[in-house]
């Protein structure tokens, strides 16, 4: 691997190349921090697939995508004289010193769940008037939820087994039968949201990231899916034109591949 003196170079390189972009490059001069917004969106989503896909390569080189973003932002920073990438990286520092007492002051800690409790406290010492002041009203709703239980949870509001969470699934499973017999949208969609909200608490409980979770399943419907289509392709038959029953003799192979 590269030595820090070398990490440092490429680091400086970087920032030679987006000083020359920004006074050259037409493109890369008109952008703003609103124009960007959407495009660091996507990036992270790409980086998120590649990780999911545990495909090296692909997070190389998207972690650069995500960084030349950052150094993006920090440049335009500068310009308006409000700060740059010094700034940012003192900030973060400064900021996981005060965040970690157990290793930069005397504070001890037994395991993973203290120092989860710390972190939420000294948030709070910080000047944040709620556990959840950190939590992003843009977040997607699945992981938002999935959130907002830990941040509750890091302050003590919590269930203390698995089995009550999985109590309150069930309890929320039936309210959420009871309203699909009645037939209210309204309190069907209410009583849903309550049962995937637990769920991802059960989840938590579980040791198993939901975001993830559903983006496996997805990814195993999609390539299920794709090859249902090329098996029909392969016999010219449309999908629209098969039964149900032939559809799901190529689902069933998919399922064995």
């Amino acid at each position: 691997m590269n030595t820090r003196a070398q990490q440092l170079q490429a680091f400086d390189r970087l920032l030679t190349i987006m000083d020359e972009l920004r006074e050259q490059c037409p493109w890369d001069k008109k952008q703003t921090m609103e124009t960007l917004r959407h495009l660091t969106i996507e990036e992270t989503y790409e980086l998120g697939d590649a990780i999911l896909d545990n495909d090296l390569q692909e997070i190389k080189k998207e972690l650069g995508d995500v960084l030349l973003h950052i150094v993006f932002y920090s440049k335009i920073g500068s310009e308006t004289k409000d700060f740059d990438i010094a700034d940012v990286c003192n900030g973060i520092c400064e900021k996981l010193i005060s965040r970690h007492p157990h290793i930069y002051g005397d504070v001890k800690v037994e395991n993973e769940e203290d120092v989860k409790r710390n972190w939420e406290k000294l948030k709070l010492k910080e000047g944040n008037k709620s556990v959840l002041q950190g939590v992003p009203n843009s977040l997607p709703a699945l992981v938002k939820a999935s959130r907002i239980q830990e941040k509750v949870a890091g302050v003590g509001f919590d269930w203390e087994e698995p089995e009550q969470v999985w109590e309150k699934v069930e309890e929320e499973l039936q309210e959420f039968k009871d309203e699909v017999a009645v037939g209210n949208q309204d309190a069907m969609e209410d009583e849903f949201g309550d049962v995937l909200f637990s769920m991802v608490n059960y989840a938590r409980f579980l040791n198993i990231n939901p975001e993830n979770a559903l983006e496996r399943t997805n990814k195993k419907f999609k390539k299920r899916f794709e090859y249902l289509e090329q098996q029909a392709a392969l016999l010219n038959k449309s999908l629209q034109d098969m039964t149900l029953a032939e559809m799901d003799v190529f689902w069933e192979k998919a399922k064995k591949l």
